[in-house]
């Protein structure tokens, strides 16, 4: 049976889907198989995975019974992804754990991309996740939307969730521009499961290049996340 996980964010622009694209990498690499369903009507991950060209089908035809589930699947190097229908129109919870139930033998995680924000669409995306990553910039307005969405997945019935702090400049933690790792945990009141420095290698790659490569700056980040998913010991340390 799959580990389903929600990955949200109280706020817009902390880079999520850019994010939850590179742990399925690195979740891949571990030699696991990983499925992404995009809850996000702006739909984004088929396109930071290559497979955009493919798309016919989404989560939606799914439910509906316009195809079989595994035609809405869309893969690429290792990684599946179902798209967002463009409206939530007749979904509601059940139907969307009974979605995720169609592929819990085919893989070995579902990450379920919610929209920023606290609304219907996080609501879907957490409806049939065991546990939930909540991603921060380490500055004031998006540590209160994460602290808010937090809360929101906790009473929507998501199991235990977990922080990662995305896009840090430790210059600027240092220089006191923005708020240095602890402060972040303490306002956002959840457990830190990893640090993603910022990397312009990895914001082009989401034009169309790579996001996942050794030779990245938050690819030892990405690996090291992707591990304590997978239940292994990995020590939090702060970006060199």
């Amino acid at each position: 049976m799959a580990k389903k996980i929600v990955v949200a964010s109280g706020k817009g622009g902390v880079g999520k889907t850019t994010l939850t694209v590179g742990i399925a990498k690195a979740l891949t690499a571990l030699g696991n198989r990983v499925l992404i369903i995009d809850c996000d009507r702006l739909r984004s991950v088929d396109l930071l995975v290559g497979v955009t060209e493919n798309l016919v089908y989404d989560f939606g035809d799914v439910i509906f019974g316009n195809c079989e589930p595994e035609k809405a699947v869309y893969e690429n190097k290792g990684i599946g992804v179902i798209s967002c229908p463009v409206s939530y129109e007749g979904i509601d919870s059940e139907k969307m754990k009974a979605l995720s139930e169609h592929y819990d033998c085919d893989y070995n995680f579902i990450l379920f991309d919610a929209p920023a924000g606290i609304g219907r669409g996080l609501e879907l995306a957490s409806a049939a996740a065991d546990n939930g990553i909540v991603v921060s910039t380490p500055d004031l307005v998006c540590v209160r939307s994460a602290c808010t969405a937090a809360k929101e997945m906790e009473k929507m019935g998501v199991g235990e969730s977990r922080l990662i702090i995305n896009r840090v400049y430790k210059k600027d933690i240092t220089k006191g521009r923005l708020l240095n790792v602890d402060k972040v945990i303490d306002s956002t009141m959840v457990q830190l499961i990893g640090v993603v420095p910022e990397d312009e290698k990895v914001r082009l790659g989401s034009m169309g290049g790579e996001i996942y490569k050794k030779r990245y700056d938050s690819y030892a980040a990405f690996t090291n996340i992707a591990k304590r998913i997978c239940g292994q010991y990995i020590a939090l340390s702060f970006l060199k």
